[in-house]
Order: C-alpha cells, then structure tokens, then sequence
C-alpha cells in the first residue's frame, strides 16, 4: 500500500459521506457512499478482492472524501457525483436513461403529449411508460376518445384534425371552458385506471347506435373498444389494489449486475426494464446506486417500490418523499420481487452463456484456419494496412486479434517516414520493421501469424524484412479482395499459394472481420492524418507569420482576396509592420498571377 493512501487511511473519519478514488492523473474513477467512511473506504485495500475490483484498486493513487450529515444526504450526493463525473468504474444510467411519459397541459386549451422531459408547469404527468411506443399508442387511443388541441401554437384556419372529429378547432370557434373540464377529468380518470368505465360507456353508445340502425357509428366504436383492451389489457398478473408501484430484482456474478424493474399500473403488471453492466463495489451498495440514478430528478414517481432482502429500504425511504419503499415479505408482492430476482438470475446466466459461445466459436474459427494454413493454432494474429491518396499522407496501421477476437488494446498506428509517393512495398517494408525491430528490443510476444493486406508483392515485402533483417520466421499471409472491394482469397506459404476455404465458412468469416477490421481503423487514422494536414494557408509560407498572426490576419480581413487588395496603412490598424506587409501583399498576389486556388479555411 502506498505510503499517501496509508496516511489518509489513518485520519478517515467515522462518519457518513461520499469517496472519489482518484488515478495517477487524478482522474475520478469511482464514487462510493457509506454509513462510516472509515470502514468503508479501508475494506478496498484490506483483504481479498474478485478480479474485476482488484483492478480498480490497483489503479488507485488518491482519494478524497465529503462527510454528510447522514446516509440519506450521502445517497443523494453519490447520485450528484456520478451524474458530474461519469467515473469509469460506477453503475451508470446509460445515456442518462429517462422514460417517457403522457402529459395533459395546464393551458386555456390543454393537449396530451408524450414527453420524456418533466417540469413543475403545473401540468399533469402519467407514468412512466416502459418505452416510446407504449405511450404513443396510449396517446393515440385518447386522441380518438376526447378531442382535444394538437397544435402546440394555435393556427389561423381549422386543420385535418378537426375534420377527423380529434380536435374541437379553438382556432376558429369558441369552447365551452365546462367541455374542457369534462375531457380532462375523464383523461384523468382513464389514465389513473379507470378505462374500464370508458369502456362500458362506449359499449353502451355502440349498442345504442346499433339499435338506431347506424351501423357506421357501431362499428367504430367496436374498433375503439378492442383497441382499449389491446392497448390496456396486456397481463394476466393483477394485484387486489389499483397502486401504481415499481418492483425491483437483481442478481450478480463474475464481476457483473443485471437489474430488473417490473411497472405495476393500477394494480396490472404492464412491462419491465432490464439492465445489465459491470459492477465493481458490493453488490447491495451498487444495486442502490442504480436504483437513486433510476429515480434521480424524477419528481413522477409511483406510490410504492418494492425491494428484494439485503437492501437498505430506509435509506430510500427517507429520500424519496410521498413514496413508500419496502421489503414485501408475504402475498403477490413478495412473488413479484422473487420473480425479478429470478428473471435477473436468468437473463445474466443468458449473457453468459451467449459470451461463452461466441467465444468457443471464434476460437474454433482461429483453430480451423490454422489448420488449413498447416500452421498449428494461431492464437496471436497481426495484420496491417496501408493508406494514402495519391501517396500523400501515407499511413499504415495494425490490429491484433487474439483467440479469434479483436484486442483493441494492441493495436498500433504507424505514420510512413521514409517512403515517398505511393509505394506499397517500400510502406510495408518500413512498417514491418518498424513494428518488430520494437517487439524484439522490448520482449513483446510475438504473432502466430502476420497477415498484410494485399496479394503477392506485400507479402514478399514483409516477408523479406522479417527473415533476412529481423531473423524472424513467422507464418506470413496475405488477403486479396475482389472487384467490390471484398475479402475473396488467402495466400500463405513461400511461395504464395491459394489456401482452399469455403466461403460461407467461420474460419473464412474471420479473415473477413481481420480484413474490415484493419482497413477501418488505417482508412480512420488517415482521415485523422489527411484532416490535420489539410488545415493550412498560404500564409504559412509566409516567413513571419505564425499562428498567432495568420489568425490576427484572418480576423481583421476575413479573407485572402481582402488581404491581397488591403493597402499597407490598413495591414498598420492590424498590427502588421511595413515590410511583413508588403512580403505579405507581394506573395499573394504572385500566387494569384499563377492561379494557385484560395484554401478554405
């Protein structure tokens, strides 16, 4: 243990608060809650730790700490803190994961939309709905059912909506303020459980429309009644009460938590979220961690949330206002939150499972491909590609794939020294050498297989540096694409030959990921290069202009044609001397007389 760490360790606190664990850069990489940051922030670098958190703690070289007042204020500013800092090693709510939700306006001519955004407008919100489509179809449901404006800005004439009896047009006649009043209390009533009412009415107009002979009318109200039950009823899991609650379950192995949320509305199971990340503190801390982001300025909150054992429900409690938040231990409650749990516990093993076998797949791949090479397994490949246009701004680039899988780690980029023009040859020539004269003089593992984009003469290339400079016999292999610019034929072997592969093969598969792969991190780091390179003036050949003075020219004149027909005492108000100025005028306009064509800037 460093000897700062041991110090700061001896004066913690045994109070509640947050810790910010710090890198060498001071880079945040994790925030952490406790009851007592004494015994919290100690348990990180005593005793044995799982994989996963032992490289967290290996990288850290600081930390600092803010004592609270109490767990509930810890919690809160945890939440904050990872919201600010996005540290690498927290439970994050990807992309700061919001849910959408029906909004009824509180306005002279209130409208429904769907939002994801929630202010204290004194409009009414309903939900969440677990996703977009969701609370469309809802929306849409309740534009057929009571029509109210959808315009957000009132238009001059009526629109399509009012012809289609959706919308009472105030743009163009009065509205009885009572007619308002009654569709906003009947959206209410249908949104907070009550569509079953709604349903009985519209049965008893279709009946009566039926009677009347107006089977028009009788069938569209049919529709609107199978589309309610279609919309509505999706569940057969109903509680006695009509609550709206959110219940939670969780599970966590290797290094990694999935988290499941079931939306109970009006006492009927509607949908559940899932979430699956890597988790790196305790299981319980992490799972309350997620659970304050989920709810984190989310002032619509449902009237009961429901937590597996083992997790602090008080503290949650304390924060979440007007919410009651337990631990069932009995009745439908309890079954639901073992049901989380155990829909969490499967969709983990799942991933698991789907992991391992894209693993033994690519593996299996790397195995048939050697053996098709007659090579053994090559467990290490490298594989490099060129880049430039017209040979300017050539570049050269390598990926690593190990076990049949890209290692983003390893891969390397190369920017061409010594090659002029564009000379395939000569540009692998120098990247090759490059790469494993480094390898031998740092005891870098060396490739199984190096593979080069390209047919005979790129092979003959590397093939050339590796043996007759580096003393180096690797399997070397060179992939040829077709007229579409696709993977088509391997060669290997000295002399090159066409290694039989069938087409639809794994083994064929992963030279074409290789392939793709190589040539779109060279073809990225050449537009990185090209774009850099590209980003210059002809004043940068002027002898005396620097950056600082091309952008002083650049702001006074705003363009070359300006700077070319601008008379010295003008150049003498930007802060240019005599003589600059004239080199100035003098070189552009010979560039102008030879035609040479303005850059952009």
């Amino acid at each position: 243990m460093k000897e700062k760490i041991r110090e700061k360790l001896s004066l913690l606190p045994d109070l509640p608060g947050c810790y910010l664990m710090k890198n060498d850069r001071g880079d945040i990489l994790y925030v952490g809650k406790a009851k007592s940051l004494r015994n919290r922030v100690r348990s990180y670098f005593t005793g044995s730790h799982d994989g996963k958190t032992q490289r967290l703690v290996s990288q850290i070289e600081d930390f600092e700490y803010i004592v609270t007042e109490s767990a509930t204020e810890a919690l809160i500013l945890e939440a904050n803190l990872i919201k600010r800092h996005r540290p690498r090693y927290n439970v994050l709510m990807k992309d700061d994961k919001s849910y959408p939700y029906i909004r009824l306006t509180k306005e002279t001519h209130p409208r429904l939309e769907v939002t994801r955004n929630i202010k204290k407008d004194g409009s009414r919100y309903f939900g969440p709905y677990p996703n977009a489509q969701a609370a469309q179809e809802t929306k849409k449901l309740l534009d057929k059912l009571y029509p109210l404006r959808k315009c957000r800005t009132l238009p001059k004439r009526v629109c399509l909506y009012y012809h289609l009896g959706q919308c009472l047009a105030p743009c163009e006649f009065d509205v009885d303020p009572t007619q308002y009043e009654e569709m906003t209390r009947n959206i209410v009533r249908f949104l907070n459980g009550g569509y079953k009412d709604v349903q009985r009415d519209l049965e008893q107009k279709m009946q009566k429309a039926a009677e009347e002979l107006n089977f028009e009318r009788a069938k569209e109200l049919r529709d609107l009644i199978r589309h309610i039950e279609a919309v509505m009823v999706k569940q057969n899991i109903t509680l006695n009460d009509d609550s709206d609650r959110d219940v939670f379950g969780y599970a966590a192995d290797k290094g990694t938590m999935c988290v499941q949320v079931f939306f109970v509305r009006r006492g009927k199971l509607m949908e559940r979220d899932v979430a699956i990340f890597p988790h790196y503190g305790k299981e319980e801390e992490d799972f309350l961690s997620y659970i304050t982001q989920f709810y984190h300025e989310k002032p619509a909150l449902p009237k009961e949330i429901n937590l597996p054992e083992a997790v602090d429900a008080q503290l949650l409690d304390d924060w979440l206002t007007g919410v009651h938040v337990h631990i069932p231990r009995r009745g439908m409650k309890r079954r639901l939150v073992q049901m989380a749990n155990e829909n969490a516990r499967i969709a983990l093993e799942e991933r698991f499972k789907l992991i391992e076998r894209d693993k033994g797949r690519t593996v299996e791949a790397a195995h048939k491909l050697g053996e098709a090479m007659g090579i053994g397994y090559p467990k290490r490949i490298e594989a490099f590609d060129n880049s430039n246009i017209q040979g300017t701004d050539p570049v050269s680039a390598m990926v690593v794939f190990t076990d049949g899988a890209p290692d983003k780690k390893e891969y390397r980029k190369y920017k061409i020294r010594s090659v002029q023009g564009a000379d395939d040859y000569e540009t692998m020539r120098e990247v090759v050498r490059r790469r494993y004269t480094r390898v031998l003089k740092e005891d870098h593992p060396l490739p199984d297989l190096v593979v080069v984009d390209g047919g005979r003469g790129q092979m003959s290339a590397a093939r050339d540096v590796l043996e007759n400079e580096l003393g180096l016999f690797i399997p070397v292999a060179g992939l040829v694409k077709d007229e579409r610019h696709k993977t088509a034929r391997l060669l290997a072997g000295d002399p090159p030959v066409e290694v039989d592969l069938p087409r639809g093969s794994r083994e064929f598969y992963l030279l074409q990921r290789i392939q793709e792969e190589v040539h779109r991190f060279a073809i990225t780091f050449h537009r990185q290069t090209r774009g850099k390179s590209m980003i210059r003036s002809v004043l940068d050949e002027i002898p005396g202009v620097g950056k600082k003075r091309k952008q002083l020219l650049y702001k006074h004149f705003g363009s070359l044609e300006r700077m070319r027909e601008a008379s010295v005492e003008e150049y003498r108000k930007a802060g240019i001397g005599d003589k600059l100025a004239r080199e100035i005028q003098s070189h552009l306009r010979k560039k102008e007389k030879t035609g040479e064509r303005e850059e952009k800037r």
